[in-house]
Protein backbone atom coordinates (compact mmCIF):
# COMPACT_ATOMS: atom_id res chain seq x y z
CA UNK A 1 0.00 0.00 0.00
CA UNK A 2 3.00 2.40 0.74
CA UNK A 3 4.03 2.30 -2.82
CA UNK A 4 0.39 3.53 -4.05
CA UNK A 5 0.91 6.73 -2.49
CA UNK A 6 4.44 7.86 -4.49
CA UNK A 7 3.62 9.55 -8.08
CA UNK A 8 6.38 7.66 -9.71
CA UNK A 9 3.80 4.29 -9.03
CA UNK A 10 1.52 5.84 -11.32
CA UNK A 11 3.52 6.42 -13.85
CA UNK A 12 2.83 4.22 -17.38
CA UNK A 13 4.55 4.50 -21.35
CA UNK A 14 1.35 5.29 -23.73
CA UNK A 15 2.67 5.74 -27.47
CA UNK A 16 1.42 8.81 -29.23
CA UNK A 17 -0.56 6.60 -31.52
CA UNK A 18 -2.98 6.05 -28.75
CA UNK A 19 -3.93 8.96 -27.86
CA UNK A 20 -7.06 10.13 -29.69
CA UNK A 21 -6.66 13.48 -31.30
CA UNK A 22 -10.89 13.57 -32.86
CA UNK A 23 -13.61 11.97 -31.62
CA UNK A 24 -15.34 8.51 -32.75
CA UNK A 25 -17.29 8.94 -35.93
CA UNK A 26 -20.27 8.16 -34.06
CA UNK A 27 -20.31 8.51 -29.78
CA UNK A 28 -21.48 5.58 -29.51
CA UNK A 29 -18.89 4.03 -31.89
CA UNK A 30 -16.14 3.85 -29.09
CA UNK A 31 -14.87 0.71 -27.34
CA UNK A 32 -15.53 -0.23 -24.00
CA UNK A 33 -13.30 -2.03 -21.33
CA UNK A 34 -14.80 -4.31 -18.94
CA UNK A 35 -13.00 -5.01 -15.93
CA UNK A 36 -15.20 -7.32 -13.25
CA UNK A 37 -13.53 -6.10 -9.83
CA UNK A 38 -14.98 -9.36 -7.84
CA UNK A 39 -13.42 -12.19 -10.35
CA UNK A 40 -10.86 -9.35 -11.96
CA UNK A 41 -12.26 -10.88 -15.64
CA UNK A 42 -12.15 -8.18 -18.31
CA UNK A 43 -13.72 -7.70 -21.36
CA UNK A 44 -13.50 -6.36 -24.69
CA UNK A 45 -16.66 -4.92 -25.79
CA UNK A 46 -18.40 -1.75 -27.98
CA UNK A 47 -19.82 0.74 -25.74
CA UNK A 48 -23.31 0.25 -27.02
CA UNK A 49 -23.13 -3.10 -24.96
CA UNK A 50 -23.58 -0.89 -21.58
CA UNK A 51 -27.02 -1.42 -21.98
CA UNK A 52 -26.51 -5.40 -21.38
CA UNK A 53 -24.63 -4.27 -18.35
CA UNK A 54 -26.68 -2.43 -17.10
CA UNK A 55 -29.87 -3.93 -15.34
CA UNK A 56 -33.40 -3.31 -14.24
CA UNK A 57 -33.41 -0.66 -11.15
CA UNK A 58 -29.89 0.35 -11.85
CA UNK A 59 -29.24 4.39 -11.92
CA UNK A 60 -27.13 6.26 -14.50
CA UNK A 61 -25.76 9.42 -12.91
CA UNK A 62 -24.42 11.86 -15.36
CA UNK A 63 -22.84 15.05 -15.16
CA UNK A 64 -24.31 18.24 -16.68
CA UNK A 65 -21.86 20.90 -17.00
CA UNK A 66 -21.18 22.38 -20.21
CA UNK A 67 -17.62 23.74 -21.78
CA UNK A 68 -18.34 27.38 -22.32
CA UNK A 69 -15.86 28.79 -24.48
CA UNK A 70 -13.52 30.22 -22.33
CA UNK A 71 -10.32 30.64 -24.71
CA UNK A 72 -9.86 33.94 -26.08
CA UNK A 73 -7.89 35.63 -28.66
CA UNK A 74 -6.78 39.22 -28.48
CA UNK A 75 -4.08 42.05 -28.47
CA UNK A 76 -2.65 43.55 -25.95
CA UNK A 77 -2.92 47.55 -26.06
CA UNK A 78 1.03 47.36 -27.36
CA UNK A 79 -0.10 45.30 -30.21
CA UNK A 80 1.24 42.22 -29.49
CA UNK A 81 -0.54 38.89 -29.21
CA UNK A 82 -2.29 37.72 -25.82
CA UNK A 83 -4.30 34.62 -25.58
CA UNK A 84 -6.98 34.35 -22.48
CA UNK A 85 -7.76 31.46 -20.64
CA UNK A 86 -11.10 31.75 -18.46
CA UNK A 87 -10.30 29.67 -15.33
CA UNK A 88 -14.80 29.98 -14.48
CA UNK A 89 -17.42 31.29 -16.18
CA UNK A 90 -17.22 35.50 -15.50
CA UNK A 91 -19.42 37.02 -12.60
CA UNK A 92 -21.23 39.61 -14.18
CA UNK A 93 -21.75 43.00 -11.32
CA UNK A 94 -24.94 43.18 -10.12
CA UNK A 95 -24.53 46.80 -10.65
CA UNK A 96 -23.68 46.96 -14.46
CA UNK A 97 -24.99 45.05 -17.58
CA UNK A 98 -21.90 45.62 -19.67
CA UNK A 99 -19.23 44.23 -17.49
CA UNK A 100 -18.16 41.20 -15.60
CA UNK A 101 -15.01 39.78 -13.41
CA UNK A 102 -13.10 36.08 -13.46
CA UNK A 103 -9.97 34.38 -12.97
CA UNK A 104 -7.97 33.60 -15.75
CA UNK A 105 -4.41 32.43 -17.53
CA UNK A 106 -2.97 34.21 -19.62
CA UNK A 107 0.20 33.73 -22.47
CA UNK A 108 1.97 36.33 -24.30
CA UNK A 109 5.30 37.16 -24.57
CA UNK A 110 5.36 39.69 -22.24
CA UNK A 111 2.99 39.23 -18.98
CA UNK A 112 1.05 42.71 -19.14
CA UNK A 113 0.90 44.76 -16.02
CA UNK A 114 -2.25 45.43 -14.16
CA UNK A 115 -4.53 48.30 -15.69
CA UNK A 116 -3.49 46.61 -19.46
CA UNK A 117 -6.24 46.19 -21.77
CA UNK A 118 -6.66 43.28 -24.17
CA UNK A 119 -8.82 43.87 -27.05
CA UNK A 120 -10.55 40.76 -28.45
CA UNK A 121 -13.17 42.38 -31.15
CA UNK A 122 -15.65 45.26 -31.18
CA UNK A 123 -17.75 44.07 -28.97
CA UNK A 124 -15.35 42.41 -26.28
CA UNK A 125 -12.40 43.90 -24.46
CA UNK A 126 -10.20 42.76 -21.00
CA UNK A 127 -9.01 44.62 -18.06
CA UNK A 128 -6.19 43.54 -16.00
CA UNK A 129 -6.97 43.77 -12.69
CA UNK A 130 -4.22 42.13 -10.55
CA UNK A 131 -2.01 38.89 -10.63
CA UNK A 132 -2.63 36.23 -8.50
CA UNK A 133 -1.07 33.01 -7.53
CA UNK A 134 -0.22 30.23 -9.71
CA UNK A 135 0.32 32.11 -12.55
CA UNK A 136 -3.34 33.37 -12.78
CA UNK A 137 -4.98 36.25 -13.17
CA UNK A 138 -7.96 38.74 -12.19
CA UNK A 139 -9.73 40.34 -14.92
CA UNK A 140 -12.82 42.20 -15.85
CA UNK A 141 -14.50 41.82 -19.07
CA UNK A 142 -16.01 44.88 -21.06
CA UNK A 143 -18.83 43.66 -23.42
CA UNK A 144 -21.64 44.86 -25.69
CA UNK A 145 -24.55 44.59 -23.32
CA UNK A 146 -27.58 44.77 -26.31
CA UNK A 147 -25.59 40.88 -27.48
CA UNK A 148 -24.73 40.17 -24.05
CA UNK A 149 -21.98 37.85 -22.67
CA UNK A 150 -23.06 34.32 -22.82
CA UNK A 151 -24.15 35.12 -27.14
CA UNK A 152 -20.70 37.23 -27.16
CA UNK A 153 -18.54 33.95 -25.92
CA UNK A 154 -20.55 31.90 -28.05
CA UNK A 155 -19.49 33.54 -31.72
CA UNK A 156 -15.92 35.10 -30.16
CA UNK A 157 -14.79 32.17 -27.60
CA UNK A 158 -13.14 28.86 -27.97
CA UNK A 159 -13.36 26.31 -26.59
CA UNK A 160 -10.60 24.90 -24.93
CA UNK A 161 -9.33 21.82 -25.76
CA UNK A 162 -6.77 19.89 -23.41
CA UNK A 163 -3.39 20.32 -24.08
CA UNK A 164 -2.63 16.87 -25.67
CA UNK A 165 -4.91 17.13 -28.21
CA UNK A 166 -1.89 18.69 -30.30
CA UNK A 167 -3.48 19.63 -33.56
CA UNK A 168 -2.24 22.53 -36.12
CA UNK A 169 -5.77 24.43 -36.27
CA UNK A 170 -6.72 23.72 -32.90
CA UNK A 171 -9.87 23.57 -32.27
CA UNK A 172 -12.98 23.40 -35.13
CA UNK A 173 -16.86 23.83 -35.18
CA UNK A 174 -16.65 19.69 -35.04
CA UNK A 175 -15.40 20.45 -31.65
CA UNK A 176 -18.02 22.54 -30.61
CA UNK A 177 -20.58 19.89 -30.58
CA UNK A 178 -18.71 16.85 -29.91
CA UNK A 179 -16.38 17.88 -26.78
CA UNK A 180 -20.23 18.50 -25.16
CA UNK A 181 -22.10 15.70 -24.00
CA UNK A 182 -25.49 15.73 -25.66
CA UNK A 183 -27.17 16.28 -22.21
CA UNK A 184 -24.56 19.47 -21.41
CA UNK A 185 -27.11 21.81 -20.17
CA UNK A 186 -25.52 24.30 -17.36
CA UNK A 187 -22.56 26.30 -18.46
CA UNK A 188 -19.41 26.64 -16.14
CA UNK A 189 -16.87 23.67 -17.20
CA UNK A 190 -13.49 24.68 -19.02
CA UNK A 191 -13.35 20.65 -19.42
CA UNK A 192 -15.66 18.20 -20.69
CA UNK A 193 -16.95 15.68 -18.09
CA UNK A 194 -15.24 12.80 -21.01
CA UNK A 195 -16.83 9.81 -19.76
CA UNK A 196 -20.27 11.15 -20.78
CA UNK A 197 -19.08 11.75 -25.04
CA UNK A 198 -20.07 8.30 -25.58
CA UNK A 199 -23.90 8.68 -24.81
CA UNK A 200 -25.88 8.86 -27.91
CA UNK A 201 -29.54 10.28 -27.29
CA UNK A 202 -30.78 7.12 -29.04
CA UNK A 203 -28.59 5.10 -26.23
CA UNK A 204 -29.72 6.93 -23.72
CA UNK A 205 -33.55 6.11 -24.83
CA UNK A 206 -32.48 2.58 -25.01
CA UNK A 207 -31.36 2.60 -21.41
CA UNK A 208 -34.27 4.43 -20.03
CA UNK A 209 -36.32 1.58 -21.89
CA UNK A 210 -34.79 -1.55 -20.39
CA UNK A 211 -35.87 0.37 -16.41
CA UNK A 212 -32.39 2.30 -15.52
CA UNK A 213 -33.22 5.49 -14.19
CA UNK A 214 -30.97 8.89 -14.92
CA UNK A 215 -29.99 10.88 -12.16
CA UNK A 216 -28.40 14.67 -13.37
CA UNK A 217 -26.22 16.42 -10.76
CA UNK A 218 -23.36 19.29 -12.10
CA UNK A 219 -19.72 19.86 -11.45
CA UNK A 220 -18.08 22.41 -13.65
CA UNK A 221 -14.80 20.62 -14.26
CA UNK A 222 -11.98 23.40 -13.52
CA UNK A 223 -8.39 23.86 -15.25
CA UNK A 224 -7.09 21.85 -12.13
CA UNK A 225 -8.28 18.74 -13.49
CA UNK A 226 -5.37 19.23 -16.02
CA UNK A 227 -2.85 20.38 -13.33
CA UNK A 228 0.10 18.08 -12.74
CA UNK A 229 0.55 16.44 -9.02
CA UNK A 230 4.08 18.19 -8.21
CA UNK A 231 4.69 16.07 -5.19
CA UNK A 232 5.91 12.87 -5.20
CA UNK A 233 4.22 12.12 -1.97
CA UNK A 234 0.83 12.09 -3.21
CA UNK A 235 -0.98 12.90 -0.48
CA UNK A 236 0.86 16.53 0.19
CA UNK A 237 -0.78 17.40 -3.46
CA UNK A 238 -3.48 19.89 -2.95
CA UNK A 239 -6.25 18.83 -4.80
CA UNK A 240 -8.50 21.44 -7.05
CA UNK A 241 -11.73 23.15 -5.68
CA UNK A 242 -14.92 22.28 -8.45
CA UNK A 243 -18.49 23.84 -7.97
CA UNK A 244 -21.24 21.15 -7.11
CA UNK A 245 -24.96 21.46 -7.72
CA UNK A 246 -27.33 18.31 -6.78
CA UNK A 247 -30.60 19.17 -6.72
CA UNK A 248 -33.29 17.61 -3.76
CA UNK A 249 -34.82 15.33 -6.90
CA UNK A 250 -32.24 13.99 -7.70
CA UNK A 251 -30.82 13.41 -4.45
CA UNK A 252 -33.84 11.58 -3.41
CA UNK A 253 -33.76 9.63 -6.92
CA UNK A 254 -30.00 8.42 -6.15
CA UNK A 255 -30.94 7.47 -2.12
CA UNK A 256 -34.01 5.61 -3.21
CA UNK A 257 -32.15 3.41 -5.96
CA UNK A 258 -29.39 2.92 -3.08
CA UNK A 259 -31.86 1.76 -0.66
CA UNK A 260 -34.11 -0.36 -3.19
CA UNK A 261 -30.70 -2.87 -4.45
CA UNK A 262 -30.37 -1.06 -7.54
CA UNK A 263 -26.59 0.02 -8.35
CA UNK A 264 -25.48 3.53 -8.52
CA UNK A 265 -23.31 3.85 -11.94
CA UNK A 266 -21.00 7.02 -12.21
CA UNK A 267 -20.50 8.52 -15.26
CA UNK A 268 -17.14 10.17 -15.18
CA UNK A 269 -15.10 10.52 -12.40
CA UNK A 270 -16.22 14.32 -12.12
CA UNK A 271 -19.54 12.44 -10.89
CA UNK A 272 -17.98 10.30 -8.39
CA UNK A 273 -16.28 13.51 -6.59
CA UNK A 274 -19.31 14.83 -6.70
CA UNK A 275 -21.85 11.75 -5.08
CA UNK A 276 -19.01 10.94 -2.82
CA UNK A 277 -18.25 14.38 -1.91
CA UNK A 278 -22.34 14.87 -0.91
CA UNK A 279 -23.15 11.43 0.36
CA UNK A 280 -22.85 10.68 4.57
CA UNK A 281 -21.26 8.28 6.45
CA UNK A 282 -24.66 6.24 5.44
CA UNK A 283 -23.99 6.80 1.99
CA UNK A 284 -27.37 9.21 1.61
CA UNK A 285 -26.65 11.67 -1.02
CA UNK A 286 -27.36 15.68 0.48
CA UNK A 287 -28.50 18.63 -1.36
CA UNK A 288 -25.84 20.58 -2.32
CA UNK A 289 -24.62 23.79 -3.61
CA UNK A 290 -21.37 24.42 -2.81
CA UNK A 291 -17.20 24.13 -3.63
CA UNK A 292 -15.98 20.11 -3.53
CA UNK A 293 -12.24 19.61 -2.69
CA UNK A 294 -12.65 15.84 -1.88
CA UNK A 295 -9.13 14.31 -3.05
CA UNK A 296 -10.17 10.45 -3.34
CA UNK A 297 -6.59 8.16 -3.40
CA UNK A 298 -6.52 4.31 -2.50
CA UNK A 299 -7.47 3.51 0.40
CA UNK A 300 -10.77 5.78 0.45
CA UNK A 301 -14.08 4.30 1.17
CA UNK A 302 -16.96 4.49 -1.50
CA UNK A 303 -19.76 5.57 -0.12
CA UNK A 304 -22.21 5.91 -2.78
CA UNK A 305 -20.88 4.45 -5.99
CA UNK A 306 -20.90 1.12 -6.69
CA UNK A 307 -19.95 0.85 -10.72
CA UNK A 308 -18.24 3.75 -12.96
CA UNK A 309 -17.93 4.54 -16.52
CA UNK A 310 -14.51 6.34 -17.30
CA UNK A 311 -12.08 7.06 -19.75
CA UNK A 312 -8.34 6.47 -20.11
CA UNK A 313 -6.43 8.73 -17.52
CA UNK A 314 -3.07 10.81 -17.86
CA UNK A 315 -0.28 8.92 -15.77
CA UNK A 316 0.73 10.32 -12.74
CA UNK A 317 -2.64 12.47 -12.72
CA UNK A 318 -5.28 12.99 -9.69
CA UNK A 319 -7.90 11.50 -11.93
CA UNK A 320 -5.85 8.23 -11.71
CA UNK A 321 -5.43 7.94 -8.02
CA UNK A 322 -9.01 8.04 -8.12
CA UNK A 323 -9.91 5.40 -10.12
CA UNK A 324 -7.01 3.20 -8.65
CA UNK A 325 -8.74 3.71 -5.38
CA UNK A 326 -11.94 2.10 -6.54
CA UNK A 327 -9.87 -1.20 -8.05
CA UNK A 328 -6.43 -1.34 -7.04
CA UNK A 329 -3.27 0.29 -9.06
CA UNK A 330 -1.57 -2.43 -10.22
CA UNK A 331 -4.54 -3.96 -11.74
CA UNK A 332 -5.52 -0.55 -12.94
CA UNK A 333 -2.36 -0.45 -14.57
CA UNK A 334 -2.26 -3.77 -15.89
CA UNK A 335 -5.71 -3.02 -17.60
CA UNK A 336 -3.95 0.02 -19.12
CA UNK A 337 -1.14 -2.12 -20.25
CA UNK A 338 -3.54 -4.54 -22.25
CA UNK A 339 -5.58 -1.73 -23.53
CA UNK A 340 -2.44 -0.15 -25.11
CA UNK A 341 -1.53 -3.63 -26.83
CA UNK A 342 -5.35 -3.76 -28.19
CA UNK A 343 -4.89 -0.52 -29.83
CA UNK A 344 -8.00 1.02 -27.36
CA UNK A 345 -7.81 5.21 -28.02
CA UNK A 346 -6.73 7.47 -25.03
CA UNK A 347 -7.62 10.82 -23.05
CA UNK A 348 -10.88 12.68 -23.99
CA UNK A 349 -11.49 11.59 -27.26
CA UNK A 350 -10.69 7.88 -26.67
CA UNK A 351 -12.20 4.83 -25.61
CA UNK A 352 -14.20 4.03 -22.38
CA UNK A 353 -13.63 1.19 -19.24
CA UNK A 354 -16.06 0.33 -17.33
CA UNK A 355 -15.33 -0.98 -14.04
CA UNK A 356 -18.15 -3.00 -12.35
CA UNK A 357 -19.00 -4.25 -8.60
Amino acid sequence: MQQDFTLKAYDYPLPPENIAQHPADKREDSRLFVLHRTTDSREHKHFTDIVDLLQPGDLLVINDTKVFPARLLGRKDTGGKAEIFLLSYPQTATDTLSSATATALIKSSKRPRPGSIITVNEHLSCTILEHLDGGRIKIALHYDQHQGLPEILKHHGQIPLPPYIARTNGSTAEDSRRYQTVYADQPGAVAAPTAGLHFSETLLEKIREKGVEIAKITLHVGYGTFAPVRTEAILDHTIHQEYVHISQENAEKINRVRQGGGKVWAVGTTTVRALEFAGNEAGEVQVTNGWCDLYIVPGYQFRVIHNLITNFHLPQSSLLFLVSALCGRERLLDCYRQAIQQGYRFYSYGDAMVIIK
